[in-house]
């Protein structure tokens, strides 16, 4: 059997390697566009910042390793340009000597990846940059150094955007990153990107929140970008980070069905409409959990299962692939930012009804030195109390918390199931109560009717009514460092003696710094007999959604000068 792969990296690479162990026999032959036949693209912007500092430690094999490791032909720099489905051939054109030969094959796997957006108001020109391939990041490093860039513009705020930011900020260079929506990271919803804004400004980066682009180009000596609100901007170089879509054309011309996004479709074993044909990686339409919707995730640790369930059915195994969660995370300076599932925008744009816990919670023990707090927005169906999607944003530990909750909605746990999770408990990297399980005991308050909750964007309309009353639990130090409109301040250990103050005709809706004490003030006065609310997330959620609704009216109404 001759099996060609068109792509190495993550998918292409994993499919050879796994074929080979399966056969032996097989002859299997890589043709991959670029000089790298599998390097981790993920690491790319920290060779740009130097965190990397060899450019051959992002270099998991070479043509001639993968050679004498496995018996696989690699050959780089080998872009194939069509495929004759009825001759079971391929023509592929050698980019270094302009040779174009074809390759017969018994079966194809197709792992092209995805390809830069490169929007219609860039106009490109050497100071204008794209961050995809290892050449790209070498090309960028170079001329970082060689031009010793001082400032740099950003365009785009998901996770290329973010990482190059931060990493470009790690050379010495300022940084302005332009998002044309209201907040970066498209994967998470508002509270988790209005932390990931404070820390990006904490760290001196100049974030530009609904900035429509107009025009990008290389002009006199200088990256000039120019906005819709007439303001022309000059940088000593540009980096164009808006997102990526799958280099499916190679597909599209062979006449293999396509789906969302133009991406390849594709079967559970990974097989596309021609049976000879399979397509993994970026470039492949899946289905995505808890939506069941049709969708385009580029992230390695699909494309590596992909690439195995492929050469898996090639070789007479029969194996399916389950679906995607689309669990990530991105390191944002000190920050960790981690998701899984859906977001509040996906599911209200579904029509799935759906309960929220938000909480902040300790990485550790408090009492052991370093503790740090994580913010954590939990989504559930309402009816059947399953996980619909995650979102953390902390330090040490995100990682750790978020890809339990990617296993326990996997495997289909109830929300207030995490409460009885054993998960192990030691000071240094723990608490009795883990996060984890805290959201198990707020999802079964919440079922049990033992609390109700009210968030930020409930507080408009509610402040518009006569008979809600607003009671901040703090400490009066607390509530004099700042404190939400129309909050009186009644401390939670005052609140039993205090009682008389707070009138009983009136439902009462109680804040605190993270949700906990409020939660406690919430069962005294209910016990009183008041019908009351707690606040989801406490002060810290308030602060930070309340700052980005402040940083967008600024940015709106930006009066920046020109430079």
């Amino acid at each position: 059997m001759k099996v060609v792969i068109v792509g190495g990296v993550a998918g292409g690479a994993s499919a050879a390697a796994r074929l080979r162990r399966l056969d032996e026999t097989a002859e299997i032959i890589i043709f991959e566009k670029s000089g790298y036949i599998s390097y981790a693209n993920c690491g790319l912007p920290y060779y740009v910042g130097g965190i990397i500092r060899d450019k051959e430690a992002l270099t998991l094999q070479t043509p001639q390793s993968f050679y004498n490791r496995f018996n696989i032909k690699a050959n780089v720099n080998c872009e194939v340009t069509a495929i004759e489905r009825d001759q079971k051939r391929v023509s592929v054109k050698n980019l270094i000597t302009g040779e174009i030969f074809t390759e017969s094959y018994d079966k194809l796997i197709l792992s092209p990846g995805a390809l830069p957006v490169v929007p219609s108001f860039c106009h490109g020109g050497e100071r204008v940059f794209t961050l995809r391939t290892v050449e790209d990041a070498i090309k960028l490093k170079a001329f970082c150094k060689e031009k010793n860039v001082k400032s740099a513009a950003v365009i785009g705020g998901g996770f290329i955007g973010l990482e190059i930011a931060e990493n470009l900020m790690d050379t010495g260079a300022s940084v302005t990153l332009f998002e044309r929506s209201d907040h970066v990271l498209a994967i998470v919803d508002d509270l988790a990107a209005a932390f990931v804004h404070n820390e990006l400004r904490a760290h001196g980066v100049d974030l530009q929140l609904k900035a429509d682009t107009l025009s990008l180009k290389t002009a006199d000596g200088c990256a000039e970008l120019v906005l819709s609100d007439d303001r022309t901007m000059r940088f000593d170089m540009a980096v164009v980070a808006i997102g990526v879509y799958p280099d499916s054309s190679l597909a599209v011309k062979a006449g293999l069905k396509t789906g969302v996004k133009g991406a390849i479709a594709v079967n559970k074993n990974m097989q596309t409409s021609d049976p000879d044909i399979y397509a993994v990686g970026d470039a492949v339409e899946i289905s995505a959990l808890p939506l069941k919707n049709s969708a385009v995730i580029a992230l390695a640790g699909p494309a590596n299962k992909q690439g195995r369930i492929a050469a898996d059915n090639i070789a007479g195994i029969n194996s399916e692939y389950q679906d995607t969660q689309g669990a990530s995370v991105i390191k944002v300076f000190s920050k960790t930012v981690a998701s899984v599932g859906a977001t509040e925008k996906q599911l209200k744009t579904a029509g799935v009804a759906y309960e929220k816990i938000i909480l902040s919670a300790g990485n550790h023990a408090g009492y052991y030195p370093g503790a740090s707090s994580m913010t954590i927005q939990c989504l559930y169906s309402k009816d059947s109390g399953l996980i619909l999607g995650t979102q953390i944003v902390g330090g040490d530990g995100v990682d750790k918390r978020i890809d339990v909750l990617s296993v326990a909605m996997r495997v289909g746990l109830k929300a207030a199931a995490l409460k009885d999770l054993e998960l192990a408990y030691a000071p240094p990297y723990s608490s009795a109560k883990d996060p984890v399980n805290m959201i198990g005991f707020i999802a079964d308050n919440i079922e049990k009717g033992i609390v109700k909750q009210f968030y930020y964007e409930d507080l408009d309309a509610l402040k518009n009514n006569a008979d809600a009353l607003f009671i901040d639990a703090r400490t009066p130090f607390e509530y004099v460092r700042g404190h939400a409109d129309g909050f009186i301040n009644i401390p939670l250990d005052d609140m039993r003696y205090r009682l008389d103050e707070i009138d009983k005709t009136k439902t009462v809706y109680v804040m605190c710094q993270s949700g906990l004490r409020s939660y406690l003030a919430t069962r005294i006065l209910a016990q009183n007999g008041y019908d009351v609310y707690n606040f989801a997330g406490g002060y810290m959620t308030y602060a930070a959604l309340k700052n980005h609704e402040y940083e967008l009216k600024e940015c709106l109404g930006c009066g920046m000068e020109k430079r």
